[in-house]
């Protein structure tokens, strides 16, 4: 069985775990280690039982957790070339446990084959991720400007995704945010708005996802509820029907079982 849990999911700190059989990946260690480590708790595992950590880029809402996890456990880390890189000017201890990758390649982490392709963000070597497993396929994309070409091509036809839902592009621009921070947030290396993860949303649907969990929400710009609307608009326009929901910010989310379903339409 093939599984999918949120550990936390917005601005704040990410980290996601699938598990497929004996192989269990910590995607992203954004959150404290204790925090981690209770997740995991909670689920009836440990950090030994952890196959790797896989790191989509490095900025700290993604890595705020890496420096103590090293201290406590012996798991490699998989990172992009230029991600790996960066990892090591700011944490030479983890160099021995790297593992680099280039980005759009493959390989594989025991039941699991993993294919990484490039993201549109503002830190070196940023990816998001596909799973294959004997039940079925995953694909994480966050933390980019635009759905990359890269994205459009590895995604379609897996069977449960995690898709970035960050704003909402009018409360983002009559919010608070100074000008350069918005700026960032709408161009091209920021990150998806809701519109753009609907429109997103419904080609994955329409090539066989049947679960989509909307991930790495902003606190100040965004609400579940506006993230989730927009998105069954535009799925529900379309005809189509699959499992939709909001991975929670700051807790452990429900387990999400991978399986192989046909097309869900209304």
């Amino acid at each position: 069985m093939t599984t999918v849990h949120t550990l936390a999911s917005g601005s704040s700190g990410n980290a996601v775990l699938v598990c497929c059989e004996g192989t269990r990946l910590l995607v992203d260690a954004g959150i404290s280690c204790r925090r981690i480590t209770c997740s995991l708790r909670e689920l009836g595992l440990t950090l030994e039982d952890l196959t790797a950590i896989l790191l989509t880029h490095t900025h700290s809402d993604h890595t705020a957790g890496l420096q103590t996890l090293l201290k406590r456990s012996r798991l490699p880390i998989f990172a992009s070339e230029d991600a790996a890189r960066g990892l090591c000017f700011r944490l030479p201890q983890c160099g021995e446990r790297l593992r680099s990758f280039s980005r759009n390649s493959r390989f594989d982490l025991g039941s699991c084959s993993v294919t990484a392709f490039a993201t549109s963000h503002d830190a070196p070597g940023a990816c998001g991720y596909r799973f294959d497993t004997p039940d079925g396929s995953v694909g994480l994309l966050t933390d980019t400007g635009y759905v990359t070409e890269e994205a459009a091509d590895a995604l379609p036809g897996v069977d449960l995704a995690l898709l970035e839902s960050n704003h909402d592009v009018e409360t983002l621009e009559s919010g608070p945010y100074p000008y350069y921070l918005k700026q960032r947030i709408l161009g091209s290396k920021g990150h998806l708005s809701n519109d753009t993860a609907a429109r997103f949303a419904v080609t994955l649907a329409e090539n066989g996802a049947s679960d989509i969990i909307l991930a790495h929400l902003s606190k100040e710009n965004n609400t579940p509820t506006m993230a989730r609307g927009a998105v069954e608009l535009a799925l529900s326009a379309a005809g189509l029907a699959p499992e939709l929901s909001v991975a929670p910010r700051d807790s452990l989310g429900p387990c999400h079982t991978v399986t192989r379903r046909c097309v869900c339409r209304k």
